[in-house]
C-alpha cells in the first residue's frame, strides 16, 4: 500500500499588523493562518532523465583508459555521487590522484557525445508541470552542471515548472551530504518539513534525510528498493509517471497551499 499523504500544514503569524488599502493598520491575530512555501526538490540523472546507464559506460570508458579496471556494477551503485566524489570511491584514498582529472574530463567528453539525444523519462516533465500548478515550487538538486546541466533541462523540457537550480558548482560538498537539499531549500523559500525529495539512489535518500525532508525514491535509476528503503525512501514509485498516476496518494499530494 502506497503511504497516505499527509495533511497539508500552514504556519501561524505572531500579533503584527499591515496597511489596508483605506491607510489603516488592521491587527492579524496570533491564530490566522498564513500560507507557507513548499518544495518539491528533484535530482534529474535517473530521476528525471533516463541516462544513469549513460554515465555507468561513459565512467567505465573513462576509468579503462586511464588503466584501472572497474567493474560497471560498481559503477554503476556510484552514478550520484560528483565526479570527484566517485573517483574516490571507486579507487580508493591511496590511489596516484595525479589522473583524477585525467579521468573527469574522458567522462564529460564521452557523455558529452549524446548531449544531443539524452532522453527524459515517460512524463517527467508533465510530472513538473502538475506539481508547480498545484502551488509547489519546483527545484532542480543534481551534482550536474554547466553545458550537461543544460542538456538535461532540454531533454525534460519542463523549465516553464522550475523556480531555481542547485547545480553542481553552488555547494561544497555534494551529495550525500545535506548541502545540495538544503540549497534547493534556501532557492524555494521553503521549510524542510514542508519539502520533499524525489531521487533515485542511496546517495539521494541519505542527502535528503540528512536534510529533513521527506524523501520519495524512483526505482527508474536501478538501484534496489531495499537499498533505497535503509537509505532513508519513505515512498517508492517505479518512475515519473508511476509517480504522477498515484500523486494524490504520495507525499506529494494534495491541492494549492
Amino acid at each position: 500500500m502506497r503511504p497516505e499523504a499527509g495533511k497539508q500544514e500552514h504556519g501561524t503569524t505572531g500579533r503584527t499588523g499591515h496597511i489596508s488599502r483605506t491607510g489603516r493598520i488592521s491587527r492579524i491575530s496570533r491564530t490566522e493562518r498564513i500560507p507557507m512555501t513548499r518544495a518539491a526538490v528533484f535530482d534529474v540523472d535517473g530521476t528525471l532523465t533516463d541516462t544513469n546507464h549513460l554515465h555507468v559506460t561513459t565512467w567505465w570508458e573513462a576509468f579503462r583508459q586511464a588503466g584501472h579496471q572497474v567493474p560497471m556494477h560498481a559503477v554503476h551503485r556510484a552514478v550520484g555521487l560528483g565526479a570527484e566524489d566517485l573517483v574516490e570511491h571507486l579507487l580508493g584514498p591511496d590511489r596516484d590522484r595525479s589522473g583524477d582529472a585525467a579521468i573527469s574530463a574522458a567522462h564529460k567528453t564521452l557523455y558529452g557525445t549524446y548531449s544531443d539525444r539524452l532522453p527524459a523519462l515517460p512524463d517527467a516533465g508533465r510530472l513538473l508541470r502538475t506539481l508547480a500548478a498545484r502551488g509547489w515550487t519546483v527545484v532542480l538538486a543534481t551534482s550536474a552542471g554547466g553545458a550537461e546541466l543544460t542538456a538535461l533541462r532540454r531533454a525534460i523540457d519542463a523549465d516553464d515548472a522550475v523556480t531555481a537550480v542547485a547545480g553542481a558548482e553552488d555547494t561544497e560538498e555534494g551529495k550525500p551530504a545535506p548541502d545540495p537539499v538544503r540549497h534547493a531549500l534556501e532557492l524555494a523559500g521553503a521549510p524542510a518539513d514542508r519539502s520533499v525529495f524525489v531521487g533515485d539512489t542511496v546517495w539521494d535518500m541519505k542527502a535528503g534525510t540528512r536534510a529533513g525532508v521527506t524523501c520519495v525514491g524512483l526505482l527508474c535509476g536501478g538501484i534496489p528498493r531495499a537499498d533505497l528503503l535503509d537509505a532513508g525512501a519513505s515512498a517508492l514509485y517505479a518512475d515519473p509517471a508511476d509517480l504522477l498516476a498515484h500523486l494524490d496518494d504520495s507525499p506529494l499530494g494534495g491541492g494549492a497551499a
